[in-house]
């Protein structure tokens, strides 16, 4: 009997452990979410599965074109997450021309993430200044994408990330670090 009791309460013992190493794990390191729409075209498709890492932005800042998860604020009750690309970083100054070219701190921004011209710049048809810990982002699919150009998701405050985005689990035949 004392050996069964023994046996007990090691398993008990063994599954706590697990359940806090898993929750430290999930709550500081890294945790799975999955894209929910359209809007990281073609980078990213609706359904796709992925690793975001939430330790590296400790240590230093985040860079343009990471690809970031964040709470969406005016989203549901369920918490809604955006997947989003950096565009703009603190201190810069973000605008988006008629013609759908971004320009940078009024340099012409050379990227190609881009799925499409811009048709609606949004606020950003303006200068947007950004602050001294704000980021402005965007979806690579610019036209099916709600973003900082518009002002129900604005710029993003680095304390609202949750992590950036290094690895897609699924689909299995897209498997790997996301770029």
């Amino acid at each position: 009997m004392k050996n069964v009791c023994k046996e007990i309460l090691s398993t008990v013992l063994y599954l706590a452990v697990v359940f806090v190493l898993t929750f430290l794990f999930i709550t500081f390191v890294a945790q799975r979410t999955r894209v929910v729409g359209h809007s990281m075209e073609p980078t990213l498709q609706d359904a796709d599965s992925l690793i975001i890492e939430k330790v590296s932005y400790r240590f230093s800042a985040p860079k343009r074109f990471d690809i970031i998860v964040f709470p969406y604020e005016h989203g549901n009750q369920d918490k809604e997450f955006f997947v989003k690309r950096i565009i703009g970083l603190p201190g810069e100054t973000v605008r988006i021309d008629e013609e759908g070219n971004i320009f940078v701190n009024g340099e012409k921004l050379e990227e190609n993430y881009g799925n499409e011209v811009i048709e609606d710049p949004g606020v950003a048809i303006n200068d947007v200044v950004l602050g001294d810990d704000e980021y402005f982002v965007m979806g690579d699919n610019r036209n099916r994408s709600m973003d900082s150009r518009f002002e129900n998701v604005g710029n993003i405050s680095k304390d609202k990330f949750l992590g950036r985005v290094v690895f897609r689990i699924f689909p299995f035949n897209k498997l790997g670090g996301v770029k």
